[in-house]
């Protein structure tokens, strides 16, 4: 059978007329709010995803004091979220972690209200220290406590609490993702303040886990957000998983023991635009290289080790913050037991077919 092979022969140069004669006609263009794609093209479709923003880690004994200390100047009432934004130091004055997500350190002291609002961003939390503190979300209240993973969906009343006494020091500081770029890419952005500080709670605390976590589901339900119907995913229950897993084989070269929380509606990603992980790496266990097109935000739950992005070296301690942008290769190295939570764009990337992972 006979082959060929096509080659590409670069185009010759532009001669100097010539190109002053294109120079001519791109300026008489734009007077028409035209330009010429060929100069663009390589540029705005590149061969592979040029990282937006710049890897990073934020060590929680070097900002905590910083989140507490915002207390003194402004009130959680006066403030509405009283938060200091974890922005990428590659994304200066964006107010983003990523190219499409936000992150921000928010704290709530005893006796404080962070009042009632909504809005078409969907919000994470992910609870760093502390207790007394409480969210209610779409009319039930939920307590907090050190690692649970919380959902506010979209355009859902929200309001945050603390019970315990004024004056006390028992700060609750956890960790808020959302999508605000995302939604702002759509022009889709709209909140709404509700008339009072604290919206009506209708439901008992642990109602939803009740009915849409534990396995079972009520006859006759019908789901209609495309957000997980259980919004708190306590800490407790999530250990145990993963430390289960530990006892059914090795975990995965790249990830090591790696879950992902789901909707159990459908067994999909628990919110529409934000996916989130938790993965356990065994002390001692080290990845091999990994990158993906989304770029992703890593909490530190428990244990310490290291993130290597190409020539960076990260340690790892309880608390810490970091983020890898998309498509930079990366390893975990695990010194003692490593746990992560993560958050990324990486379900809505499955959804319109961009996701691409490379293991090497």
């Amino acid at each position: 059978m006979n082959t060929t092979t096509a080659t590409v022969t670069a185009a010759p140069a532009p001669t100097p007329a010539i190109q002053k004669e294109r120079e001519a006609f791109y300026g008489r263009a734009d007077t028409q709010s035209l330009a010429p794609l060929w100069t663009r093209l390589k540029s705005l479709v590149p061969a592979a995803p040029t990282p937006a923003g710049v890897a990073h880690r934020w060590a929680y004994a070097e900002v905590r004091p910083y989140v507490l200390e915002s207390a003194a100047h402004i009130s959680a009432a006066e403030a509405e979220r009283r938060v200091l934004i974890l922005e990428n130091p590659g994304l200066k004055g964006s107010s983003q972690i990523t190219n499409s997500l936000y992150a921000g350190l928010q704290l709530i002291m005893p006796g404080e209200l962070a009042p009632a609002h909504r809005h078409t961003q969907s919000a994470l939390r992910f609870i760093i220290e502390g207790s007394g503190a409480f969210t209610a979300v779409d009319g039930e209240k939920t307590p907090m406590q050190p690692g649970d993973f919380v959902i506010t969906p979209s355009w859902t009343w929200h309001h945050h609490a603390h019970e315990g006494a004024a004056g006390t020091d028992a700060p609750m500081i956890w960790l808020d993702g959302l999508d605000i770029p995302i939604v702002a890419l759509f022009n889709s952005t709209f909140r709404e303040d509700h008339a009072q500080d604290a919206a009506a709670v209708t439901r008992p605390v642990g109602d939803a886990l009740a009915r849409y976590g534990s396995g079972l589901l009520p006859v006759g339900y019908r789901h209609r957000s495309l957000n997980s119907p259980v919004f708190n995913y306590p800490w407790a229950r999530t250990r145990d998983a993963l430390h289960a897993l530990t006892l059914a084989g090795a975990p995965d070269a790249h990830a090591g023991h790696l879950m992902r929380y789901v909707n159990p509606i459908d067994g999909g990603w628990a919110m529409p635009t934000m996916a989130t992980m938790i993965r356990l790496l065994p002390a001692g266990f080290a990845t091999l290289p990994y990158r993906s097109s989304d770029s992703m935000v890593f909490v530190v739950v428990e244990g310490s080790g290291a993130l290597r992005v190409g020539e960076q070296h990260f340690a790892l301690h309880p608390h810490d913050v970091l983020v890898v942008p998309g498509w930079m290769a990366h390893t975990l190295h695990a010194s003692s037991d490593l746990v992560l939570f993560s958050y990324s764009d990486r379900v809505a990337q499955e959804k319109l077919g961009f996701f691409r992972e490379q293991r090497g």
